[in-house]
């Protein structure tokens, strides 16, 4: 009998076909509970935010080019940690119950009497071919759907699959892992009977922004494969069915598809950006170059708290300095009642809606999101002989308080927060930009720029490779940043915020493209 520890249990988790969207609701919480999350190599890495950064994450999938590892080193691993009272998340590609060799191992955690809960997960059988326009089954075409492993264990001795049956099906045929065995698929399907013309599709990478679909017949799909030289991981689709991706092709007539994007905002901050950026058929790659930390000192800020009612007007230019002065404010033992009397003034929509969710309403918002915005409003709001309270980052433009000075202002300015250099996977974004395999870089703020270009310092190689790439600039201020580095800015956003930097993005990709 196994000995466990209080707390030891295992989530067998499906991860979906890549996709993070696709993650089930159950699965994202099993992975905020887990202690060890052990994943394989097609579960999306992504999905590992979602876990505790002190999680413990071990990748137990491919080691080296068509090398696994062995699945009785994995049982052990589950075993030792659930002994320890770990809560173990065993992190699988699509579905666990389906090709996912879940049902062994829900079998060997069962055996050894070790509490396990199944999280089923969007099985890629179905969800692929959806991401290439092709339904599995249809009222006119496909009434039925046979889901095929394309790789079956070879120490069975003799194949359990019924060739017969699928040659002579007039429903869908969806092969998974085939890609490898594909030109044995086809002599086995056409040896049993099933006509040439037979419509066929193979999706590489389904669901993620580097799809490839390849269409064909049964006769010539693998001339059209070998074209291309696709390779796994890929499924393969037979039937009728793969004649309306013509028609309902979605996916991969995302603006932004196959279009890598660097996404340099804290990682507070990303996740805006990057669900955008998905939302238009491109993938985000997340490299944040700033974090949010606290000043140096609080005695400035707090002086300021304790002398709130000598102010007038009460200014923030980020949502990062909404936050900080209010949660200070509430550390004090205040809250929003101690903002009475004082006119709000927020630098965009976004730092106003932030100011919002404490409860307080701007008074003052410009139509130009930069310091140059601000200074108009309160310049016709009237600001002579008015106390000033700026709450801000450390380094910013001198240009506001300078400005509110000379329009006769008493400026107080206060650093509610600072931003640093983070720690990053520099070493991977590095090859990838070598690899010219992004495609955009955007940047939120001037201090994305400079601290983007301190963790690449002395790299001149990546500036030549940047000069290759397309630069996205929330704004004219950060684009001016960028130049400043010796960069062409190709994407200037017209409103400072994320989505209108987004749709820049995607007016300026769609203007690349040719017309026929």
């Amino acid at each position: 009998m196994t000995t466990l520890q209080p707390g030891g249990k295992v989530y067998l988790v499906g991860g979906g076909p890549g996709d993070p969207g696709l993650l089930t609701l159950r699965g994202k919480t099993c992975l905020q509970e887990a202690d060890v999350v052990l994943y394989d190599h097609l579960a999306n890495p992504v999905l590992l935010d979602y876990a505790s950064p002190e999680a413990e994450r071990i990748y137990v999938g491919r080691c080296g080019r068509g090398t696994y590892r062995p699945q009785d080193e994995i049982n052990q691993l589950m075993l030792s940690k659930v002994r320890a009272g770990k809560c173990v998340v065993r992190l699988k590609g699509g579905d666990p119950f389906v090709f996912g060799r879940g049902g062994e191992e829900a079998e060997w955690i069962a055996e050894h009497q070790i509490p396990f809960e199944v999280v089923p997960g969007v099985t890629s059988a179905v969800a692929v071919p959806a991401y290439a326009g092709i339904p599995v089954t249809h009222r006119t075409l496909a009434s039925t759907v046979a889901f095929i492993t394309g790789h079956e264990d070879p120490g069975k001795g003799e194949t359990m699959l019924e060739w017969p049956r699928f040659a002579s099906a007039d429903g869908t045929l969806v092969f998974l892992m085939g890609v490898k065995n594909l030109s044995m698929i086809v002599s086995r399907l056409i040896e049993e009977g099933k006509s040439p013309e037979t419509p066929m599709a193979l999706i590489r990478w389904g669901t993620y922004t580097r799809q490839q679909t390849v269409i064909g017949t049964v006769g010539n799909i693998l001339e059209r494969a070998e074209a291309v030289n696709l390779q796994p991981p890929s499924i393969v689709v037979v039937g009728e069915v793969v004649r309306l991706r013509d028609q309902l092709n979605w996916f991969e007539t995302r603006p932004l598809f196959g279009k890598r994007v660097l996404v340099t905002r804290t990682k507070a901050q990303a996740s805006e950006l990057s669900n955008l950026i998905r939302i238009q058929g491109g993938e985000p790659i997340e490299c944040p170059t700033i974090d949010v930390v606290p000043p140096d000192a609080w005695e400035e800020v707090d002086d300021a708290i304790e002398q709130l009612a000598t102010y007038q007007w009460l200014v923030f230019t980020s949502v990062n300095g909404v936050k900080a002065f209010m949660q200070r404010l509430w550390h004090q033992g205040r809250d929003a009642r101690a903002l009475a009397g004082l006119r709000i003034c927020c630098i965009g929509p976004r730092t106003a809606d932030e100011v919002r969710r404490f409860g307080v309403h701007a008074d003052f918002v410009p139509d130009v999101y930069q310091a140059e915005g601000l200074i108009e409003v309160m310049r016709r709001a009237g600001v002579s002989e008015q106390r000033v309270l700026i709450a801000r980052a450390a380094e910013a433009r001198a240009v506001l308080p300078d400005e509110l000075v000379r329009l006769g202002a008493c400026v107080q300015i206060v650093t509610v927060y600072k931003t640093v250099a983070p720690r990053i996977e520099r070493e991977r974004i590095a090859h990838m930009l070598r690899e010219r395999a992004i495609d955009v870089v955007t940047f939120s703020s001037s201090s994305t720029v400079r601290n983007f270009f301190q963790l690449f310092d002395g790299a001149e190689d990546l500036k030549k490779r940047l000069n290759e790439t397309i630069i996205a600039s929330i704004g004219p201020i950060t684009a001016q940043t960028v130049r400043e580095m010796g960069l062409d800015v190709h994407v200037v956003a017209p409103q400072h915020t994320i989505p209108s930097l987004v749709q820049s993005l995607v007016d300026y990709v769609k203007r690349q493209v040719p017309t026929s």
